[in-house]
């Protein structure tokens, strides 16, 4: 006989049942001895609970369905070591700015700091969270609550998406709320738009750009929500997007004026640099995305950001324009009906070529610098289906390889993490984004040292009942830390590491493994990977796959 719930409503009840209300439809987490007031009503709300093996993996998967969805991602932890593990997603997604809300129980009202040795009892865990969230918040009443959840989602409507943490008192959690707490309350909320954007400093903008010789747009992940504007923009001036990891696809990367997302090399970077006018839209411009401690543009530099604060940040702006992005962009192409644009309008074949000799040196640039991968990174990108997900880690294959290769239609077709760089990311991110898309396939593209940070998750797309194949590329271990070991001097320690038997620990798993050692096989194993669905895992090792017959492809 299958228990049933019971419609105990108490507050975790109504933070959950608020959440709803906003549209969120799955939450990730691990049921705790603490947390199970926050269960308690999922099933009555259609909300599907999905149970990972580590918190670092809900968090992940958490984010890998934010950004399918748009909305954040909720997870779900227990007190003390649950909320602890979940912390470096939380990094990730404020190191990203990306939306998250983490729900966690905490001592109870009275019993902070009370150190008298009671489950999960942590010293302080809210302070632990507030020095890696955007916002972290004890509540104290199930009115605060629920108001914390509206908080949250005020947030990420408008400003700059970042976790938020929400601690519910274990009493409080507990709870049972009678009508003080009106229905009314949990309803989602209508939030203001970020102001528009100055008249003046709008048009200032859009004279420098029609004025422009060679502009060059460069977008960041402040510019996945203004796709099309960002698209109608950049025909309108002719000019080059060149985009972060973050904005990878925000235009479509088969467009003829889609310089990719490559600004960690030098050839895509430098074309944003050398601009006469470089329209930088939601990007931080940070070492981690350029590889570069600065971008040091030479001409003229316009900055679009949701924060004033963001608009000098590591590199000077002649004029900022604080706004959404979509809002300021539209507005741009709008004031641009006033300006002569003949000129930009003539640029339209030199622009186009300017882009294929741009991406052309870019291709050269990957191959010198690392051969190998740049191989095996163009060869997967052209053996996976064109509307597939792909998420990637802290791994050479991807930010060396295939985040180079691969060609984006759409913004958030690569789930990655290019500032936080963790390793564990990319099977998790997989998991939540084929929850959330599930008619798109859904792979991950990772090294062998990434995945063993999270391959307890195996279990986790074989529970689900979801498609995912994994497509480990095995280089040994930590290959990029022995070669930065070997260039200071020191023999390898610690970085050469034993492998198990990839394909024969997926089937134990109760999915499917094989190994591949060249161009052919591993498009036969990919388009029966898609065909049998559920966790496949494709083994490439990379000292012994034939690199000949990949390029003879």
């Amino acid at each position: 006989m299958t228990a049933q719930t019971t419609a105990k409503r108490t507050t975790g009840w109504l933070v959950i049942e608020t959440i709803k209300n906003y549209g969120v439809d799955a939450v990730f987490g691990i049921p705790g001895t603490h947390n199970l007031e926050f269960y308690r009503p999922l099933a009555e709300f259609g909300i599907r609970a999905v149970t990972s093996r580590h918190e670092q993996g809900a968090g992940y998967a958490a984010d890998g369905w934010s950004l399918q969805t748009g909305k954040p991602g909720v997870v779900i932890t227990t007190s003390g070591p649950g909320l602890l593990n979940a912390l470096s997603a939380a990094g990730t997604a404020y190191a990203e700015s990306r939306p998250m809300i983490i729900l966690a129980p905490g001592p109870a009202r009275g019993k902070e700091f009370a150190d008298v040795g009671t489950l999960h009892e942590t010293k302080d865990q809210l302070s632990a969270a507030a020095a890696i969230v955007e916002r972290a918040r004890r509540v104290q009443t199930a009115i605060e609550a629920v108001a914390a959840v509206h908080e949250a989602f005020e947030l990420f409507a408008t400003t700059r998406p970042r976790p938020v943490y929400i601690e519910v008192p274990l009493d409080l959690l507990e709870e049972e709320i009678g009508d003080e707490v009106p229905a009314a309350a949990l309803e989602a909320r209508e939030f203001a738009p970020v102001a528009d954007p100055s008249a003046d400093v709008v048009a200032a903008a859009a004279a420098a750009l029609a004025g422009a010789q060679d502009p060059v747009i460069l977008a960041g992940g402040g510019s996945r929500g203004a796709a099309a504007e960002l698209r109608a923009l950049a025909e309108r001036l002719n000019a080059p997007v060149v985009t972060t990891l973050n904005a990878k696809g925000v235009l479509d990367e088969t467009h003829p004026l889609a310089l990719g997302s490559n600004l960690r090399l030098a050839a895509a970077r430098n074309r944003a640099r050398d601009a006469d006018v470089l329209l930088v839209v939601g990007a931080k411009l940070g070492e981690a995305e350029l590889w570069v401690d600065a971008l040091e543009a030479r001409g003229r530099v316009i900055r679009i950001d949701l924060l004033e604060t963001q608009i000098e940040k590591n590199q000077t702006a002649e004029i900022g324009i604080v706004a959404d992005a979509a809002a300021a962009l539209a507005a741009i192409a709008e004031a641009l009906g006033t300006q002569d644009l003949s000129a930009r309008e003539a640029a339209a074949e030199t622009a186009a070529a300017s882009v294929v000799a741009s991406r052309a040196a870019v291709r050269a640039e990957s191959a010198e610098l690392d051969p190998v991968n740049t191989g095996l990174g163009e060869l997967i990108a052209s053996v996976l289906p064109d509307n597939a997900i792909v998420s990637t880690d802290s791994s050479q294959i991807a930010y060396w390889g295939l985040l180079n290769a691969i060609t984006a239609r759409v913004p958030n077709s690569t789930p990655y993490m290019g500032t936080y760089a963790t390793l564990g990311y990319g099977l998790p991110a997989a998991i939540g984004s084929r929850i959330a898309s599930p008619e798109r396939p859904a792979f991950t593209v990772l090294g062998d040292g990434a995945l063993m940070f999270s391959m307890q998750e195996f279990i986790t797309v074989v529970e689900q009942g979801i498609d995912v194949t994994v497509i480990v590329v095995d280089n040994g271990g930590y290959a990029e830390i022995k070669q930065n070991e070997a260039d200071a001097g020191i023999a390898p320690v610690g970085v050469v590491l034993t492998q198990p038997d990839w394909a024969a620990v997926a089937t134990a798993f109760g999915g499917a493994g094989q190994r591949v050692a060249n161009a052919a096989e591993l498009a036969t194993a990919v388009e029966a990977a898609v065909a049998r669905g559920g966790l496949q895992l494709i083994h490439l090792p990379q000292d012994s796959f034939d690199l000949g017959s990949a390029a003879a492809a």
